[in-house]
């Protein structure tokens, strides 16, 4: 064990300014603005100690004492306000112990949430010390950073021992001897560590040896990717660029509105009348009340004019808007909501058995309301449906199954940080209409929650970065199904809805 001392001199603690942020001077009216990634910062009058500490913020990376030297009391009172209020604008950086300035700078640590801050953290060089299990490292703009969710600062690995101190840290070793063979002096390691501790990406094994990230209950309960999920697709905890920013609009052509329908065999759809619905459908009180999943079926088959109707009522093109003007967007409409009209999901069916139709998967055009067959093999159809069932937890046998894919693009190419996790909310959306169509149509429907999206994308013939599975949905005519018959018994408690039930309703299950 090293016995150092854990107590930083000041010198090895510096701020300096983000190397993404730009400085704009009006000599005119004494005004700076700092142009950050998401955010700008307006600062007036800047003049003298307050003009001579932006311009070392500019420079090196400087420790305290040098970043105010030569300021009177009030001038590094003034100064120090300053700093404070630039510093999502600022880095802190950690410098070497050795020699004179310029020193090395072995880290820095940049602010990616307005509302953050930290301390460096005293390192007990016999404690066991690890990264936190939500803490990852990724390559951004040719340098190696590390970033976490639980953590609002990006560590910029400037250094190659401290990228390497960082991978000593993938497993619990003692903070004294992280360091060693990284090129890294002792107090050089226990520095780089005290801030990273500090922030938040490492952790300190507890008096019982465990760590917080693996017992804490809140924590415990969070997976990783589903963590960093959270923390990027909301504003707040990400400094990156963020909404419909159309990042790719002059350099990459945006996919077409419609998926155009390769040449081969289709099959043209019933299209049900409106008036007709209109007679017939239950109120959509009715239809949310009366909606469950099923996942057993009845004897009867699907018609390929139920399927018609279905699809219709669900996924059809309603309205197609064409650009008429530079940077106009080509939209189309749908019966459910879309961001920015895009409409990026798909739909394949694999028909299993459906009265007027051959067996198959078929996309569904839903501009031409016809289905075109993709793929034709029995076992690619088995291949399919096992999955499906594998998600159910038995063998099931609707009569469709609903492939939702997305042409991931047609996001991406508008929406930037965001553009997934909206294609996962249209998915829910979608979901929800078909639930209420199918319900209105006294048909059975069934939501999954998981698929084989690797392998759907063969199946397919999607390439899986460009267009591939994001849902699964079963649909059949209604069958006997334990869950709800007759008494749904003691494990089911009715809530809020008995002036609710409506007529011939005998019980509930979800």
């Amino acid at each position: 064990m090293i016995p150092v001392s854990t107590t930083r001199p000041a010198r090895t603690h510096a701020r300096v300014l983000r190397a993404d942020v730009r400085v704009a001077l009006d000599g005119a009216t004494d005004t700076v603005t700092l142009h950050g990634p998401v955010s700008s910062l307006v600062l007036r009058p800047v003049r003298g100690a307050l003009r001579t500490v932006l311009d070392r913020l500019g420079g090196e990376p400087l420790p305290g004492e040098e970043l105010y030297e030569g300021f009177t009391p009030a001038e590094r009172v003034r100064a120090a306000a300053l700093v404070e209020r630039a510093s999502q604008m600022l880095a802190h950086s950690v410098l070497s112990r050795d020699g004179a300035p310029p020193r090395r700078e072995l880290m820095r640590l940049e602010q990616t949430s307005r509302d953050a801050g930290y301390e460096p953290a005293p390192v007990d060089t016999g404690a066991p010390v690890r990264l936190s299990r939500f803490a990852f490292c990724r390559s951004r703009d040719g340098v190696l950073v590390l970033e976490s969710p639980l953590v609002k600062f990006r560590a910029v690995l400037a250094d190659r021992g401290a990228r390497e101190l960082t991978a000593a840290l993938g497993q619990p070793v003692a903070a004294g001897l992280a360091g060693e063979g990284t090129g890294l002096g002792p107090e050089e390691s226990l520095d780089v560590l005290a801030h990273l501790t500090g922030a938040g990406f490492v952790e300190a094994a507890g008096p019982d040896g465990t760590f917080a990230s693996d017992t804490e209950p809140k924590l415990r309960q969070w997976d990783f990717h589903d963590l960093l999920f959270h923390s990027r697709v909301r504003s707040g905890r990400y400094d990156g660029v963020f909404g419909a920013v159309y990042p790719y609009q002059g350099e990459i052509e945006p996919r077409p509105a419609v998926k155009p329908v390769p040449a081969g065999e289709t099959v043209d759809l019933y299209r049900p009348p409106r008036r007709d619905i209109d007679a017939r459908d239950p109120s959509l009180t009715a239809a949310i009340e009366t909606r469950r999943s099923h996942r057993t079926y009845g004897e009867r088959e699907l018609t390929a004019k139920e399927l018609g109707e279905f699809l219709y009522r669900v996924q059809r093109v309603r309205v197609h808007h064409t650009p008429d003007g530079p940077g106009a967007e080509e939209v189309i409409s749908r019966p459910y909501p879309s961001g920015g009209s895009l409409y990026e999901l798909e739909l394949y069916v694999t028909v299993l058995r459906c009265a007027g139709l051959s067996p198959g998967i078929y996309h569904y055009d839903s501009y031409g309301h016809r289905l075109a067959l993709v793929n034709d093999a029995e076992v690619e159809r088995r291949s399919l449906l096992n999955v499906a069932s594998r998600s159910v937890g038995f063998d099931v046998r609707p009569d469709v199954l609903i492939t939702v894919t997305s042409r991931f693009q047609r996001m991406a190419w508008k929406y930037r940080a965001m553009a997934y996790a909206t294609t996962l909310r249209h998915t829910g959306v979608l979901y929800q209409t078909m639930y209420l169509v199918a319900t209105a149509m006294g048909l059975a429907p069934c939501g999954l929650g998981n698929g084989d999206a690797d392998m759907s994308a063969r199946v397919l013939g999607l390439d899986y970065l460009e267009e591939s599975s994001v849902g699964d949905f079963l649909l059949g005519t209604p069958g006997p199904d334990p869950a709800i018959a007759g008494d749904p018994g003691p494990e089911w408690h009715m809530v809020n809805s008995p002036e609710w039930s409506l007529p011939g309703e005998a019980s509930f299950a979800p």
